[in-house]
């Protein structure tokens, strides 16, 4: 694959090398480097279309461990392993189910994780112990070659502070794990932005572990009904599965009356839908999508909480968003961001 238009979209607006970040323009010199230095046990950040992944070789436990020292992230909180290649799936699980292959006939590349029984070779670290394992194809031409250069499947999760803010741009990867990371791949804004569904498949029946970039009503139009287990669990199997995740530092609510009144003397960040739907002068105001449109309501969702951080608002109230199609994974990331607080 060639990357010179990523040089010709971001050389006008960033050096090649930030020096203090180790942020650098993705092109085929330095996805080749963060190849290198994944083979090498280190890690690298790097873009998906979901968000910002931090990499480990996924067969090497020692580097995959890297990846916990450096987000904080517990390790009973299993990692996703990225591949590049759809047939690469059968060398790291055990599966035959027609529908697995429909779904990923459809949906590969794409924002779509397999929860399903492992192969020895996947460290248990990876799985955090768990006899099965969490496998996607990334739908990005950086995260592609990448793998391909590796030669190996990239352990990642997303590329910040466990439990914080989702990174969907290089400056967010850089703020929150600085000089943690060896390299950040710079591939520019991820499309989606929140991260992939998770589906574990278990005899006649499909279970949607983590609502996400897929929506749950796309799935069911190519196998039918699956069943919405989200849950919260102190032994997950996939991650997304605990009380709390996806938290700016700063508190973070639903828009009400009565939040409205409880936080009046407060410098309030108010995040809307489509449309201003209350009157008063807050501190700041954003809109996920002028247009309603979901997609890019997810897209901005994460960007939307990294720049209330920068601008030091008080409050975050959140109006909430129906529960369907992508609103499903919106409003999952905003209940677990809230119960922080």
């Amino acid at each position: 694959m060639n990357f010179n238009s990523f040089e010709v979209i971001f050389a006008a607006t960033m050096p090649v090398i930030n020096s203090n970040k180790m942020i650098v323009i993705a092109n085929d010199k330095t996805i080749q480097q963060a190849a290198e230095i994944i083979k090498g046990g280190g890690l690298a950040a790097f873009p998906t279309e979901t968000v910002y992944g931090l990499g480990a070789d996924g067969l090497n436990p020692i580097a995959s461990a890297k990846i916990f020292e450096a987000k904080k992230r517990p390790q009973f909180n299993p990692l996703i392993l990225h591949i590049a290649e759809r047939t690469s799936l059968k060398d790291y699980t055990v599966y035959n189910d027609e529908r697995i292959e429909k779904l990923i006939k459809k949906f590969w590349p794409g924002p779509l994780t397999f929860v399903l029984p492992k192969k020895e070779i996947v460290p248990d670290i990876i799985t955090s112990g768990n006899l099965t394992v969490a496998v996607r194809m990334p739908n990005h031409k950086v995260a592609l070659q990448l793998i391909e250069k590796c030669g190996t499947p990239i352990a990642a999760p997303s590329a910040n502070r466990f439990g914080h803010i989702s990174p969907t741009e290089a400056a967010h990867v850089a703020k929150s794990l600085g000089d943690k990371v060896d390299l950040i791949l710079d591939g520019g804004k991820c499309a989606v932005g929140v991260e992939s569904t998770i589906l574990q498949l278990a005899e006649d029946k499909i279970f949607l572990l983590r609502p996400g970039g897929l929506s749950k009503e796309e799935i069911e139009n190519e196998v039918g009904p699956i069943e919405t287990v989200v849950k919260f669990s102190d032994k997950p199997n996939a991650p997304g599965q605990l009380p709390f995740h996806y938290s700016p530092e700063i508190p973070l609510s639903f828009l009400s009356n009565e939040t409205l009144k409880k936080y009046s003397s407060a410098k309030i960040g108010v995040l809307f839908f489509k449309e201003k739907k209350v009157e008063g002068s807050f501190a700041s105001e954003k809109i996920l999508s002028a247009k309603g449109d979901l997609k890019e309501a997810a897209a901005n969702l994460f960007k939307y909480l990294h720049e209330f951080e920068k601008e030091k608002v008080e409050i975050i109230l959140v109006e909430p968003l129906h529960e369907s199609g992508l609103g499903l994974a919106i409003m999952d990331r905003l209940k677990r961001a809230a119960r922080r607080f």
